[in-house]
């Protein structure tokens, strides 16, 4: 049978209790009920996006860029004030708010150095 599409989304960070916190409080994104013990499940829609505690192994510190390659995006609403409270705290904004086709659109590095990009049209 062939694949049917991404169903889950998971990023290996350093500090999982510190990660979970920046997407908390900068994304709103809010923990789901269930998960392993090693990882932090948010409810997302329309498919799941976690945290993870770093598989042996990986070393995040030997690369300048973990992720490099690959494209994370994610949706969003507010996406100006999300990135209006990221700038105001010092988070590295990768590439400044614009507007196209994916409406509102900007990247930011995580605390990890994971580039995420959120735009606002769904």
């Amino acid at each position: 049978m062939p694949a049917t599409g991404p169903d889950f989304l998971s990023l290996q960070v350093r500090d999982l209790d510190a990660a979970q916190a920046f997407y908390e409080r900068y994304l709103g994104l809010v923990r789901a009920r269930s998960g392993p013990p090693h990882a932090v499940v948010f409810e997302t829609k329309p498919i799941a996006f976690a945290l993870r505690d770093l598989v042996p192994g990986t070393d995040l510190d030997s690369v300048p860029q973990p992720g490099i390659g690959a494209a994370i995006w994610l949706h969003a609403t507010g996406v100006q004030t999300i990135h209006d409270a990221l700038a105001a705290d010092g988070h590295t904004i990768v590439s400044e708010p614009v507007d196209g086709p994916f409406g509102r659109t900007f990247t930011f590095a995580d605390p990890d150095g994971y580039r995420i990009t959120l735009h606002d049209r769904g």
